[in-house]
């Protein structure tokens, strides 16, 4: 049986792969009388004089809406609101195996920016947090600052913050590993969409001062003329990218360099590419199915370090690394959003999660299946939210670790 047999037989068979679970027996009327009427009149009113209790009486505490318009799924582009549920339902299996948070998928068909911001904003009652998916850019910037602005509760679009927070934290492990500094070291980000941009912002956020950003035809820099206008966060990272201004294809301007990323297109990154690059070089290539350079290619044209999305090989680059453990931590301080300062949080404590003595060319990002990752990333995240202010309940991070891991255990049995 194929892959693809198997994933549709398999869904199928048990008929997508959600379902809701009681938590409360209803074996009789008394049960019944509790959960139901006339009890649950009382938790109504409760939260009728102080709202917050909602985060506390009902499921609301640890429920994530996961908002697509179907506009730029995965590998298959603009594909519609119902064909995207697949993946939605996917990423909500993930927060349940390693974050412990429960997570629907919520599929909204209209393409209109300003009507699916409306209608995620109406759907603030019934979540902690909302996680934007597979929306197309550049109007996936515009929807979740909005939404930011407009709502009180966690908006993170991973493909980008998810995607960048992955990457990063990879490219902080692979350069322990190799001895070079990411303060100084020539780092190519090939690809200036949605994720491409955020990991371009990420690395300058945190210090890496040469960073080029390239296009098909050119690189990002202040002054560029890539004869159409550029968006608004292309022209952010204008600015603080690329200081010097090279200018120039990839295979031009990745000579020397000593890190490149990909978040464009299959088997962009020619063996020629990889061979001009400087000595221990490292190649991430993020496109999916496809990588722009498959592990064993990159490691054959001379990449000490080399890796990419996919589960097959070494050194996978994924966000289920970062969205269960950034959510969980956001959720259980109840955190008004996810800032830049958890952000950066979430990836130290990916890449530290790797002693210095274990890191080998295959092992500089630590495996999906680490047990640690969901309650460390949790952790950092809760903390970094105390403290810049936007938790609004005080929890010892150490306790949310061990919520995390306590929540986790059955899967690690």
């Amino acid at each position: 049986m194929t892959l693809r047999d198997e994933a549709l037989q398999m869904r199928l068979d048990v008929h997508g792969i959600l379902e809701t679970k009681l938590k409360y027996p209803l074996n009789d009327g008394h049960d019944l009388a509790v959960a139901y009427t006339p009890g649950v009149a009382e938790p109504c009113k409760e939260i009728k004089v102080k709202p917050d209790m909602a985060f506390e009486y009902t499921a609301r505490g640890n429920l994530v809406g996961i908002c697509t318009d179907g506009t730029r799924v995965l590998g298959l582009g603009d594909i519609g609101a119902a064909a995207a549920y697949p993946v939605m339902e996917g990423k909500a299996v993930l927060f349940k195996r390693f974050g412990g948070v429960d997570a629907i998928p919520v599929c909204i068909d209209d393409k209109d920016p300003d009507k699916f911001i409306a209608i995620v904003k109406a759907l603030e009652p019934s979540f902690a947090a909302i996680n934007l998916e597979d929306i197309s850019s550049p109007k996936c910037y515009d929807i979740e600052d909005k939404l930011k602005e407009i709502m009180n509760i966690p908006v993170f679009h991973d493909d980008q913050h998810g995607t960048a927070i992955a990457a990063v934290s990879a490219v902080l492990g692979a350069l322990r590993f190799v001895k070079k500094d990411f303060k100084t070291a020539k780092i190519i980000m090939n690809g200036c969409g949605a994720a491409g941009s955020s990991i371009g912002r990420l690395l300058a956020e945190m210090g890496a001062e040469n960073v080029i950003m390239c296009g098909r035809k050119d690189t990002l820099y202040e002054g560029c003329d890539w004869g159409r206008p550029l968006d608004r966060v292309q022209q952010l990272l204008c600015k603080i990218t690329n200081k010097n201004k090279e200018s120039g294809t990839l295979k031009e301007v990745a000579v020397g360099a000593d890190v490149l990323i990909g978040a464009s297109g299959p088997g962009v990154f020619t063996a020629d590419i990889i061979k001009s690059m400087a000595p221990d070089s490292i190649v991430f290539g993020l496109a999916n199915p496809v990588p722009e350079a498959m592990y064993p290619d990159a490691k054959a044209a001379g990449a000490r370090v080399a890796g990419t999305g996919r589960s097959d090989a070494p050194n996978q680059v994924n966000n289920v690394n970062v969205f269960p453990g950034v959510f969980r931590g956001a959720i259980d301080v109840r955190a008004t959003e996810i800032n830049e300062e958890m952000k950066i949080a979430a990836t130290y404590a990916i890449a530290n999660l790797i002693d210095e003595k274990d890191l080998r060319e295959d092992y500089v990002v630590p495996n999906a299946f680490d047990k640690r990752v969901g309650p460390a990333v949790a952790a950092a995240v809760a903390k970094a939210a105390i403290e810049t202010g936007v938790a609004r309940k005080i929890v010892d991070p150490e306790e949310v670790r061990k919520h995390t891991e306590e929540l986790l255990a059955d899967y690690w049995k």
